[in-house]
């Protein structure tokens, strides 16, 4: 099976060209204030019909509010929750939207990946541990500590992974998908050199499989 390819924090229209041109698996969009790469609904529409159609749609939302989520819902393919949210709450998202729930969890022990082994979720995102942010810091999540832990839901593998590192990632942990952001940004805009880079590497380690 090859390695999914998630870019995330896409913002602008610049950034869905990019994607359209090097099609990875699915595309990211933070829909949570006070994130300085926040979307809001407008901007987001926009965003969705220039996206190509079979780039899915994943919403990252932290700590959110039902209605918050009513308004993108239409626009995307999946719910990313990034925060403390409750089971309940999970169940709720899924029963009013009937999309996918991926959670995300900022790994620091074994404990917690178990913990979200058990949520009523689709697919996890494991993600370094940062005291001060729910994501996007590009430091590197505890690959040994995941991959000696790995759960039995499909993961995303998220922090700090570039093309300097991407075929460790991939090999070590052995991730459903790959999640990434700041490592293709240069002075906080998409770059798309270091997305063509990324991309042409993660199709070449998968061709070689």
């Amino acid at each position: 099976m090859s390695t999914k390819l998630k870019i995330c924090g896409i913002r602008r229209l610049e950034d869905v060209n990019y994607l359209n041109q090097y099609a990875p698996d699915y595309a990211g969009f933070i829909l949570s204030k006070p994130f300085w790469r926040y979307v809001s609904p407008e901007q987001m529409q926009v965003l969705h019909e220039n996206l190509n159609p079979e780039i899915q749609r994943v919403g990252v939302f932290v700590n959110p509010e039902l209605e918050e989520i009513s308004a993108y819902a239409k626009f995307l393919d999946v719910i990313q929750l990034h925060g403390e949210e409750s089971e309940n709450l999970m169940l709720n998202i899924k029963k009013q939207t009937g999309l996918e729930i991926w959670k995300a969890v900022r790994v620091q022990n074994a404990e917690e990946i178990q913990k979200a082994d058990n949520l009523p979720v689709d697919k996890l995102v494991l993600d370094s541990f940062s005291a001060i942010s729910h994501g996007g810091t590009g430091t590197i999540a505890n690959w040994n500590l995941i991959s000696e832990n790995k759960p039995k839901k499909l993961f995303f593998l998220a922090g700090g992974i570039s093309e300097t590192n991407l075929a460790e990632a991939i090999h070590f942990v052995q991730p459903y998908g790959i999640d990434v952001s700041s490592s293709v940004e240069t002075e906080k805009c998409k770059d798309l050199h270091k997305i063509s880079k990324l991309v042409q590497n993660i199709r070449g380690i998968c061709n070689a499989e």
